[in-house]
């Protein structure tokens, strides 16, 4: 080629300006160039073609036999310009349509020329359509290859490249009008172009294709399966023409995966996903490392291996496809066009596996990613609206997780911004609308903010505007509205507002027949709108309708539905709020005759299953009805099942808190109530501490099942693996409902049973009152407990049925004597300390008189005088000193002066503690940790001579490690944990009561919390010494959960540990530490946990003349 060029410049030269061959030499020499250019892409030679192009033309006036030529060989190599370089293809390609124009205006009908120039012309319009969409242009490209059809008859040799210019053109039109009768035209167009392409012929397979592509926009369109089929079969067939080394090879086996993968999305056969994986590798395969579309090939692999993880959730895929979006990312470097969608493509990924694993790492990367990608989409960048959208998403997704409000404020800030730019016309316009409002309503429900709900109403108004009659998302558009409104109503009371939002329901209603799968929840929306208005007005028909709207929704819910325990709910409900309104017994009968269902539910409980019970529970206490005792059995078992399968119940502890309540205390007080003492106690425990029993199921000792052969010892290592997973997820941030924790969680269930059908039928059971008595083994356990219904003791004897006391006092009496007394010992430490001592003591006298005596004369019949006994406190018991009540007065005895008090949070932890055998005394190891100067808080002065008092007491008698300062840091703690039994800790506690996870001690260079305690696989600890402020300060609104530091150490295995209830006195804490192991160690030299208790309770009298009241019971013992 290069050498025609010169000949062609050397033939020009020959042909000097006024030789009657120059035109022709620079039409010579220009072609020859435009083709080396297209040949090597050198853009000069373009350049340089277009100038000798343009001498030609001036040398062919108007009127020249040869303008036509010259004009028409100009305009192509513009056109070839317009599409190298953007900055002047605009310009270049209206020139090139203004000389084609010209053109054909000297090829008049009839000219043998026209049907060429009508085809250029074509092809030019149908370029600037491409770039700038002026559907003019497309109109005129069209007829004009129309025109040129017309002159082009069967026989004709460029009949088949019109046929097909023309189909492309409608196709163009379709997308952009969806005028059906032109997909239907060129799909014609394209069968005839197929027929004149017969096999053999090198346009076959790209003639194929593009009948297989117009065929898919028609199922698109209109969903004709026979479509979606043949487009496949075409696809196939296009793909053998184009065998192994065939140039497009990789295009044909990319355009039979795309339609295998959407048919999959269709459909949802495996198959077809499986071979456009293989197909999607293969075309991979041929595209080298430098290969421009190669970064594409990543792209679609990654999104069907994706695809495939959402159809059978295995986790390598998601895996994989995470790496391959990253692999095609680092093949768009920043400047390059594609580099945001292959960042999106990632954050889409990764926003997947963080709703599977919760990974924070995840959110935050996909926050990133998808901050970058918007970047990159600058203001006026048609997919900047996607990109503000994606965003808002992920960080909507880190608000349900964390609660953080900006993100919240964020998220409606962009949505407003992605609204901006979808004016009115714009497709997506509606679907931002209600993004917006949305999150307003989210931020509202969460604030409370008037002026958000009423936004989010009418942006719900303007998306259901531009959604009109027949329109798919018409009915949920509706749905919003009268969410929205119902929501206002509740806030503002506003009666116009309900009853607009039950009109919405009715409309919403209307638009789903009674087979369509969402007609229940429409039901159920109305429903309980029309209860809210019942509540109002009381309109009795509105109550009839309600349980009729209930009932038919129910019958949509069959058993095993997911929903049903909740329509069950809504039903039995509404039947009591109609008994209660007129007194059929009918009514009345068939609501616990619906609740009663609940107990037989087969699947594993939800929330709702969980709710719907504690209804049932509520009803058949407020009517005195004879279930109530099921209702809660049943309630605390769905409680169990529903703590299990929450992927993190520390992250998710607002949850647990919330579907706790006081249900273990009411079902407490529901079964003595009736008698039923064992059954007290089993229900309790069941629905108590429910975070540490979860974590105790993790740590569940296997010796037995080892040791009863090899079939046992399989399943025990099983167990084992499966339960270290769900114990490292147990504190991981995941969100609610993640899948992944639900199948490790169903393949623990299963080794489980198996181990319960072949080995041990109670394995992990709530436990039986006959396992939970030996809890009493050392001494009587008293449970004290609180409910609503009253209050009461339950003394636990390991060897005699339980002895009930009821106690003269209401649940509101016990709260405020908690609080009176915690807001005493909160200001302690003013001037007058004896005037401090009177308050405090008149709460114990209080406390005694009330609650503890009566105990005290029951156990005075049973056990003998300076024994032990444990307190094991519920609800608002938990914040009382029980070990320090007395009358405190002259010649009369206090508690602690009669027994020796310990407590215990379960009975199931006491038992635990008292069946794991202590280590050989020769192995004793005793670690003593002191941070006296932490990374925040005040300096301890006394923590040096409280670590030396230790040191001089324990260093004689067990192998001592001391840790302090700059050593006590949180790995420092952990590393020595690992390796010694026995703890004294000296430091700041830090208690957390909005966040009781996060509650700690003070290190040298950080917080040690409880979420990193739990973590801990320790080697059978024995006793733990916690010198350090509210050590057993735990969860403000959960009281029953225990979850507070010294817990959190009995739980990692400690059998003994020594706490404080509130703020320790730093010289107070030397005292007390210095007699504690003056009465710990005694003249054996042998460490025993068993004595932590007795040596505590010396060491406390014997300093009860030295120092205050509030000091002298601050610290208590927990454990055996």
């Amino acid at each position: 080629m290069s050498d025609y060029v010169e000949e062609c410049r050397a033939a020009l030269q020959d042909c000097p300006p006024g030789h009657s061959d120059r035109s022709m030499s620079l039409n010579n020499l220009g072609i020859s160039l435009r083709s080396r250019f297209l040949q090597l892409g050198v853009l000069s030679d373009l350049d340089e073609a277009i100038e000798h192009l343009r001498a030609a033309l001036l040398l062919h006036p108007l009127g020249h036999p040869d303008r036509s030529m010259s004009l028409n060989n100009l305009a192509i190599s513009l056109r070839n310009r317009s599409q190298q370089r953007s900055v002047l293809s605009e310009t270049d390609l209206d020139e090139a349509i203004e000389l084609i124009r010209a053109a054909l205006l000297l090829c008049p009908p009839g000219h043998p020329h026209r049907s060429m120039s009508l085809n250029n012309l074509a092809n030019s319009l149908r370029d600037r359509f491409q770039q700038r969409g002026a559907l003019s242009d497309l109109d005129e490209t069209t007829e004009l290859y129309r025109a040129a059809l017309s002159l082009r008859p069967p026989g004709h040799s460029d009949r088949t490249k019109t046929l097909n210019n023309l189909a492309i053109s409608l196709q163009d039109r379709f997308q952009q009008q969806g005028v059906q009768s032109d997909l239907d035209e060129a799909i014609e167009l394209h069968r005839a172009v197929l027929l004149l392409y017969p096999p053999g012929h090198s346009e076959r397979s790209m003639s194929l294709n593009n009948l297989a592509l117009g065929l898919l926009s028609r199922f698109q369109q209109r969903g004709d399966p026979s479509d979606f089929d043949e487009t496949i079969e075409l696809q196939r067939a296009a793909l053998l023409l184009r065998p192994p080394g065939h140039a497009d090879r990789a295009m044909a086996l990319d355009n039979l995966a795309n339609s295998l993968r959407d048919r999959f999305h269709q459909r949802g056969v495996p198959s077809d996903l499986d071979e456009a994986i293989e197909l999607y590798q293969a075309a991979l395969s041929l595209r080298h490392p430098s290969h421009a579309d190669r970064s594409k090939s990543f792209n679609n692999i990654a999104i069907s291996l994706r695809d495939r993880f959402h159809q059978r959730g295995i986790p390598s895929d998601l895996d994989d496809a995470i790496e391959l979006h990253r692999t095609a990312l680092s093949l768009r470097p920043p400047g390059d066009s594609l580099r945001s969608t292959s960042l999106t493509n990632l954050a889409v990924s990764l926003r997947n596996r963080f709703q599977e694993r919760g990974i924070p790492s995840d959110l935050d990367e996909t926050i990133e990613l998808n901050r970058a990608a918007l970047f990159t989409r600058p203001p006026g960048h048609p997919d900047r609206s996607i990109s503000l959208n994606n965003l808002a998403l992920s960080l909507q997704d880190r608000f349900k997780q964390q609660g953080i409000p900006s993100d919240l404020d964020e998220v409606i800030e962009l949505n407003r911004a992605a609204l901006s730019i979808r004016p009115p016309g714009h497709s997506d316009r509606s679907s931002s609308q209600n993004n917006l409002a949305i999150s307003l309503q989210d931020r509202f429900k969460k604030r409370g903010i008037p002026s958000d709900i009423d936004e989010a109403i009418e942006l719900y108004r303007a998306a259901l505007y531009l959604l009109p009659p027949g329109h798919s998302d018409r009915c949920q558009s509706l749905s919003n509205i009268a969410t929205s409104l119902r929501d206002k109503f509740q806030q503002q009371g506003i009666q116009s507002d309900l009853d607009e939002a039950i009109e919405f329901h009715r409309a919403a209603l209307l638009l789903h027949p009674p087979d369509h799968s969402e007609r229940g929840t429409l039901l159920n929306n109305l429903a309980v709108s029309l209860r809210d208005r019942f509540k109002q007005r009381g309109i009795l028909s509105d109550i009839d309708e309600v349980i009729e709207l209930h009932q038919a929704a129910l019958f949509l819910r069959p058993p095993g539905h997911s929903d049903r325990s909740a329509y069950l709910d809504n039903l039995a409900t509404s039947l009591r709020d109609r008994f209660l309104l007129r007194g059929v017994p009918s009514d009345l009968d068939e609501a616990f005759c619906l609740f009663s269902q609940l107990s037989c539910l087969s699947h594993a409980a939800s929330r709702s299953d969980l709710d719907a019970a504690k209804s049932w529970a509520t009803f058949a206490e407020e009517m005195n009805h004879s279930s109530a005792l099921v209702a809660y059995q049943t309630a605390l078992r769905f409680l169990d099942q529903h703590v299990i399968f929450l992927p993190s119940p520390s992250r998710n502890f607002d949850v647990v808190r919330e579907v706790i309540s006081s249900l273990a205390s009411d079902a407490f007080s529901c079964s003595l109530r009736r008698g039923a003492f064992a059954t007290a106690v089993e229900l309790v425990e069941q629905g108590r501490a429910v975070f540490w029993t979860q974590l105790a199921r993790f740590r569940t000792p296997l010796d037995e099942l080892s040791a009863s052969g090899a079939a046992g010892e399989a399943l025990a290592a099983e167990f084992t693996q499966l339960s270290i997973l769900l114990r490292n997820k147990f504190d991981g941030p995941t969100e609610d409902q993640s899948s992944h924790i639900r199948k490790l969680t169903v393949k623990w269930d299963d080794v489980i049973s198996r181990i319960r059908k072949d080995h041990n039928p109670r394995f992990l059971l709530p436990p039986l009152f006959s396992d939970l008595q030996k809890a009493a083994e050392g001494g009587p356990v008293i449970i004290v407990n609180a409910s609503q219904y009253g209050c009461d003791a339950l003394i636990i004897l390991s060897a005699q049925n339980p002895i009930h006391v009821p106690l003269d006092v209401t649940q509101a009496e016990v709260s405020e004597l908690s609080f009176e007394f915690q807001s005493l010992v909160q200001g302690a430490g003013s001037s007058n300390q004896q005037l401090e001592s009177l308050k405090i003591a008149g709460i114990l006298r209080k406390l005694w008189l009330r609650i503890v005596n009566p105990i005290v004369q029951a156990l005075s019949e049973i056990v003998k005088p300076n024994s032990r006994i444990w307190w094991c406190p519920a609800a608002e018991f938990t914040q009382l000193p029980l070990h320090a009540a007395g009358p405190y007065e002259r010649k009369t005895k206090n508690l602690s002066q009669i027994y020796i008090s310990s407590y215990t949070p379960t009975l199931a932890t006491l038992v635990r503690a008292r069946q794991r055998v202590s280590r050989d005394a020769t192995t004793q190891h005793f670690v003593a940790i002191g941070q006296a100067n932490p990374d925040s808080g005040n300096e301890l002065r006394c923590v040096a001579p409280e670590l030396a008092i230790v040191a001089k007491r324990l260093a004689p008698i067990a192998s001592f490690t001391s840790l302090q300062d700059s050593n006590a840091t949180v790995q420092g703690a952990f590393n020595a944990l690992r390796n010694n039994q026995w703890l004294h800790l000296a430091c700041h506690g830090v208690p957390n009561r909005q966040q009781p996870f996060k509650s700690s001690f003070s290190m040298r260079d950080g917080p040690l919390m409880i979420k990193d305690i739990i973590q801990s696989d320790w080697q059978k600890p024995e006793f733990a010494f916690l010198s350090a402020c509210h050590t057993t300060v735990g969860d403000e609104q959960s009281l029953d959960e225990s979850i507070h530091l010294a817990a959190a150490m009995q739980s990692s295995g400690f059998r003994s540990v020594v706490g404080s209830m509130w703020s320790v006195d730093d010289e107070v804490a030397r005292q007390t530490v210095s007699a504690f192991y003056d009465n710990l160690v005694d003249d054996s030299g042998i460490l025993d946990c068993t004595r932590t208790a007795m040596a505590l309770h010396k060491a406390v009298e014997s300093l009860r003349k030295k120092i205050s009241l509030e000091q002298q019971i601050v610290f208590v013992h927990i454990g055996i």
